[in-house]
């Protein structure tokens, strides 16, 4: 059920020609409930595309009553046509429901540098035949509907003691957020205010879409957006809801790395031992954006020497020479140094996992990212993004 796994909301998936393959291609989540709560994190990127700067204005009062999406076209770098554009397909959309433009938020994927007379034609198209299409039911249809160069759906569920929450991610490559990745809508019954949910939100993407680091491109369109419906009635305990807010986000994430472009291993990086979480994290990413690391894995390489080289790039505090590396189990690296054969390593299941321990400190964290394949390679010379 997605974002209609909540009481409250409504949403649709339509088909307007915004993709060559005629698949769904808008998407329209709509809050019905007694609440209108909305909170969002944007990616980082200067550059960004007209939904973003449109969504980031908009959401300022923490006010959101329903939420346009659209694959095939980015509509970034599309100048101020561009603009007028997302202004218009929430203008179309608040007309239609009867709510204030300034309480819609907009959303799109795809090519950058797409978003002329024609496309802009299809959204609005798109919104009228959404919007007629609504559904509690229309969540899957939805989900569809957001999809670019994914291979599937990308949905998660969390049913807490009286309330929900429902999700749905797009996503496959450009997977290197900050505060964000690709598109994510998720949808809660809950009763929160809109502190609360911006508070939830950003604690949960900061251990969730922040630790994927797929590719090291950051896209221009990446939002995360939470939308509370207050349906249940219910005031939920903040910690229960945190953790299950955070469960959803780290959910999606697991599934975005997992249908990541050409991948054929997925690596979770687990640093610990570091002075600081802050540590974890930047030694974990440089090495999830390793190159020569990302293809020793695709060719089930156990290379430890290129880890402790892309350790060797931060400022973490630690000893080069007192660094232990495990692969899979198996500790190929103590104390700066050989450990076990690297023979005894399989790296053949997809699931590969790397810990690293940095020996200076009791912080942790998890980075996920893929391997360098030719497949990877040959689906972004092939397909313009």
């Amino acid at each position: 059920m997605s974002v209609t796994a909540a009481q409250g909301f409504e949403a649709a998936g339509v088909a307007v020609g915004l993709k060559s393959s005629g698949n769904k291609d808008v998407a329209i989540v709509v809050n019905r409930g007694p609440r209108k709560v909305g909170a969002a994190v944007f990616t980082t990127n200067r550059a960004k595309a007209n939904p973003i700067i449109w969504s980031q204005q908009a959401i300022a009062d923490g006010v959101v009553e329903a939420i346009v999406l659209n694959s095939g076209g980015a509509n970034c770098f599309t100048g101020s046509f561009g603009f007028q554009t997302t202004h218009q397909t929430a203008e179309k959309t608040a007309e239609l429901l009867g709510v204030s433009a300034g309480d819609v938020l907009v959303c799109s994927t795809g090519l950058i540098g797409t978003g002329d007379e024609v496309f802009r034609a299809k959204v609005l198209d798109g919104v009228a035949r959404g919007i007629a299409a609504l559904s509690p039911e229309g969540g899957d249809d939805a989900a569809q509907a957001i999809m670019t160069t994914d291979s599937r759906q990308k949905s998660s569920v969390f049913r807490g003691e009286g309330w929900t929450i429902g999700g749905m991610a797009k996503g496959a490559g450009m997977l290197a957020p900050g505060l964000a990745t690709m598109l994510v809508v998720i949808t809660t019954d809950a009763v929160l205010d809109a502190a609360e949910a911006d508070a939830h939100l950003r604690a949960a993407t900061r251990v969730s879409f922040d630790r994927l680091d797929s590719d090291g491109c950051m896209s221009t369109n990446d939002q995360v957006t939470l939308l509370a419906s207050g349906a249940t009635d219910v005031v939920p305990d903040p910690h229960a809801f945190r953790a299950a807010l955070t469960a959803v986000c780290s959910d999606l994430a697991r599934q975005l790395q997992g249908d990541a472009e050409g991948a054929s291993h997925d690596i979770t990086i687990q640093v610990t031992a570091a002075a600081t979480e802050d540590d974890a994290v930047t030694v974990g990413r440089s090495v999830a954006r390793n190159n020569l690391f990302k293809a020793a894995i695709f060719g089930n390489d156990p290379n430890w020497g290129r880890v402790l080289a892309a350790v060797g790039t931060t400022d973490a505090a630690f000893d080069p020479y007192d660094v232990d590396v495990w692969m899979n189990g198996v500790r190929v690296c103590t104390a700066g140094g050989p450990d076990r054969p690297r023979e005894e390593v399989d790296l053949t299941p997809r699931a590969t996992h790397v810990h690293i321990d940095l020996k200076v400190g009791d912080a942790a964290a998890t980075i996920l990212t893929n391997d360098l394949t030719h497949d990877y390679v040959h689906e972004n010379s092939a397909y313009s993004s």
